[in-house]
């Protein structure tokens, strides 16, 4: 675990550097310069994109990921792995790049009434879903050869710094609006450069395929496995943007802007997953691959209980402070109304960021082909619920739709893992952390119903009044939190690290 360890604190490190230019960007600079229809423009846009990139990857990442181990040759440079990871994709670009054009007249009849801006951009999404495409192809590469700071940090930061960068031009209308969407596109495109600059300077990738070494057996496999997860992405690929493909057909682009808002707000509950994540996979598969289960289902427990515990604890200071950040956030008036959604997809991300990891075994396993049913059960369930409470409850309605339909796939997937293979996430860990964050939670009700009414009558200004108010809220309840979990002895891990930094901020 040392190099998962080592690659993971590095690669959060990195993850946390972005999340502070993205804090800089969204809090400071996209809420005061842009509109709130701007800003949904710039979602619908990310998220088509993705969408059209992950139809297109014909499941060249998942690919990578299980097949790899079988390549895995330094000295022959993999036998050309490489090579075919840049070809599949490209088949699926051009099918789905064609089925985009095609649709062009229904997608932008049904956009027209509600979000005429992104009728206006409709063909920019397919630059930025070639960039996207192959951004992440890249990444994956370097990914099962265990190295993923670099393409974090292109990621996390660099795309982070070039769009704003981009931002701030347009602000101070250097850059027109036409400028500023072609700037916004290219942005993939340089970080998608230098994902592939990096991956050949580790000296391991060759454009020249080993057609010998590919057997029919293997063959056989990748053609199924492919084969299947072609029809998975339908579902999976479509699953992401469902909340802002409906909000912004039937509410329009200003509350897409204000979702993503509140969308953004909630991200850094995953950042450390993200990280761990990436590093755990080549894992997860190799041990899948020699049949080790055990350590396979050590490695899902021990991700799930520390991503539980850091997510719980980061949704937690979100929660008690996000009346202030509304306060803070430049035009927040135009915002606040999202802060349902923050508490509502905040809980989804606790859930995702926890037990994702134990979904993924199954990716890698003889059984991944029982996935693709679930799929598209999921998929059907998310857009019936977008359609039917979106009407009810608007933005909040998308963000429930969102969490149903998540927490039914997390049902299905490791209800199959633990019948088929006898892996699952869950430990007593999780169910102590969870007491402790309830708990802390009902503290944080209690205190907002009282000792912030005490703090509200202090003769300082409003904004100050937050502040301490919110300052001594999350000093208070993250301390008792942190003690009892150490007292508790939830995780020696964290227990170690808590010694480890405790002795320096005493000996200094």
């Amino acid at each position: 675990m040392g190099i998962i360890v080592r690659q993971s604190i590095k690669a959060t490190i990195v993850n946390y550097i972005g999340v502070g230019i993205g804090f800089v960007t969204t809090f400071f600079v996209l809420t005061r310069y842009l509109t709130t229809e701007e800003i949904g423009l710039t979602r619908v846009l990310i998220d088509t994109a993705t969408m059209l990139a992950g139809l297109a990857q014909l499941g060249t990442n998942a690919s990578v990921l299980r097949f790899y181990p079988y390549f895995n040759n330094e000295k022959n440079k993999d036998h050309g792995f490489f090579f075919w990871t840049l070809v599949v994709p490209l088949i699926g670009f051009l099918i789905y790049g064609l089925i985009y054009i095609v649709l062009n007249v229904p997608l932008s009849n049904l956009y027209s009434n509600k979000s005429p801006l992104f009728v206006d951009y409709y063909y920019f999404v397919l630059p930025m879903g070639f960039f996207m495409l192959y951004m992440a192809v890249f990444e994956t590469n370097s990914i099962v050869l265990l190295r993923i700071v670099i393409p974090k940090f292109i990621r996390e930061v660099g795309i982070r710094i070039l769009t704003l960068v981009t931002y701030i031009l347009y602000a101070l209308q250097i850059l027109s609006i036409d400028g500023f969407v072609i700037a916004f596109c290219f942005v993939y495109g340089i970080a998608a450069l230098l994902n592939i600059v990096y991956l050949f300077s580790l000296k391991r990738v060759s454009l020249k395929p080993d057609i010998k070494f590919l057997t029919k057996s293997l063959k056989k496999d990748y053609f199924f496995y492919t084969l299947f997860l072609i029809t998975a992405a339908l579902g999976s690929a479509i699953m992401p943007g469902i909340n802002t493909f409906f909000i912004s057909a039937k509410m329009g682009l200003a509350f897409t802007g204000i979702f993503t808002i509140a969308t953004q707000i909630t991200a850094m509950i995953d950042i450390p997953y993200r990280s761990l994540n990436a590093i755990t996979q080549p894992h997860i598969s190799q041990s899948v691959k020699n049949g080790d289960m055990a350590e396979v289902n050590r490695i899902s427990k021990n991700v799930s209980l520390h991503q539980f515990l850091s997510g719980s604890f980061i949704y937690l200071i979100i929660w008690i402070n996000v009346d202030l950040l509304f306060k803070l956030l430049p035009n927040g008036e135009d915002y606040v109304a999202g802060k349902q959604v923050v508490l509502i997809l905040g809980l989804m991300g606790v859930i995702n960021s926890s037990v994702n990891v134990g979904t993924t075994i199954l990716t890698y396993s003889k059984y991944y082909y029982y996935s693709l049913i679930f799929t598209f059960i999921v998929s059907a369930t998310a857009i019936s619920l977008n359609i039917f409470l979106i009407p009810l409850w608007g933005m909040s309605g998308a963000a429930i739709a969102s969490l149903l339909a998540t927490s039914l796939n997390y049902i299905l997937l490791l209800s199959l893992n633990w019948f088929k293979m006898k892996t699952s996430p869950f430990s007593v860990g999780q169910l102590k952390v969870a007491f402790v964050v309830i708990s802390l939670f009902i503290i944080n009700w209690l205190w907002s119903v009282s000792i912030t009414h005490f703090i509200q009558q202090l003769h300082i200004s409003d904004i100050i009044r937050s502040v301490v108010d919110s300052s001594l809220r999350t000093l208070i309840l993250i301390s008792a939190g942190v003690i009892v979990v150490y007292y508790w002895n939830i995780s020696p891990e964290v227990n170690g690290l808590i010694r480890k930094y405790g002795k320096k901020l005493i000996l200094k």
